[in-house]
């Protein structure tokens, strides 16, 4: 088959690989139909995600066709159309049964992480995947449902969702601000919408995804090369900054834009997957009563989700910016990370 990659920082291909095949008695095949590309996947072609080494397939999101079961595979069957999570499940450890699947600690990959594809095991930016713990790390892809909207939920509405809006701990009320207006950061605002806050405040550098951000639930936007981008978003409160901070990007600069609006008693929320170490001032943090949170997706409201977007109360569709064929990854990768110039927001890739 063919696959996307790594071979190091900065470097990729698309290349002839060998097939997956069953591995254990839980595993599944499946025929990628739909894939996408992630900021967490720029972030690994950086260098940021060293766990990552040479050989790997990229790639943690997906919608396909199973063509082949393990043996103890009983509730899936091969022509079943499901969406991958991007975090795995064995559902037997001790963390799983707690519905922290993020810290899965079955012996696949590395004990204790349950992102696994495109991270300790081959991806799905491939012809083919093996899915380990399929019963409990698929979910069947419902009629009416389409594949664009399915992938979308195999990471950024999980993850904008419970690390954004959930550890952020947003009720009604707040106001609520997302800095960076990408796919995850979008998708923090999409799900903010359902908890009722009465601002959700956009922060982008990018005057166009503030602007997209208002398709997403956002009431106002704030482009922050404006000198004064603080003074606009403390105008948009009571004068003691927002309720809910959420970082979104994963650089040092944006988690202190989110220090510095947020209120005596708020939350900071980071989402973003951070290369290198950020500065916390505890000498004027510890006075302000200020709740940090950050962490792994477990995806344990994927299904919460999908019903959602089976039943239209959410909509996914404005997400898509750009198709195309899985043959050109290459390029899709190359529209993805010029988003400012191209105005991608997620880049969807089609066998």
């Amino acid at each position: 088959m063919k696959a996307l990659v790594y071979h190091g920082p900065g470097q990729k291909s698309w290349e002839e690989v060998p097939d997956p095949v069953i591995q254990k008695p839980t595993d599944i095949i499946v025929k990628i139909d739909t894939t996408t590309i992630c900021g967490t996947d720029l972030h690994i072609l950086k260098g940021d995600v060293p766990a990552v080494t040479e050989g790997r397939i990229l790639g943690h999101e997906g919608v396909g066709t199973i063509t082949e079961v393990g043996d103890a595979v009983t509730t899936l069957k091969v022509g079943d159309r499901v969406i991958l999570s991007c975090v795995s499940a064995c559902g037997r450890c001790d963390y799983c049964k707690q519905g922290v699947y993020s810290h899965c600690r079955a012996d696949e990959g590395a004990p204790g992480i349950g992102w696994i594809f495109g991270h300790l095991i081959d991806g799905t930016q491939a012809e083919y995947v093996r899915v380990p713990f399929a019963e409990t790390s698929v979910h069947k892809l419902p009629e009416g449902v389409s594949d664009a909207e399915g992938v979308l939920l195999s990471d950024i509405l999980p993850t904008g969702h419970e690390i954004g809006v959930q550890y952020g701990r947003v009720k009604p009320g707040d106001v609520v601000a997302v800095i960076g207006a990408g796919p995850v950061g979008l998708a923090a605002m999409l799900t903010a919408g359902l908890y009722g806050p009465s601002r959700i405040i956009a922060i982008d550098l990018d005057a166009n995804r503030v602007e997209e951000a208002k398709k997403f639930g956002a009431t106002d936007g704030v482009v922050s090369s404006d000198a004064d981008w603080k003074d606009q978003v403390i105008a948009l409160t009571d004068g003691l900054g927002v309720d809910v901070a959420i970082e979104a990007v994963g650089i040092p600069q944006t988690f202190t834009m989110c220090l510095d609006i947020v209120r005596p008693a708020g939350t900071v929320a980071n989402v973003g997957v951070h290369g290198t170490g950020v500065e916390l001032p505890l000498d004027e943090l510890w006075i302000s009563n200020i709740a940090m949170t950050m962490g792994l997706v477990n995806t344990n409201t994927t299904d919460t989700l999908l019903k959602m977007v089976a039943s239209k109360k959410l909509d996914a569709t404005p997400f898509v910016s750009h198709t195309f064929p899985l043959d050109d990854i290459i390029e899709a990768y190359d529209v993805f990370s010029r988003a400012a110039e191209t105005k991608a927001l997620k880049v969807i890739l089609t066998a």
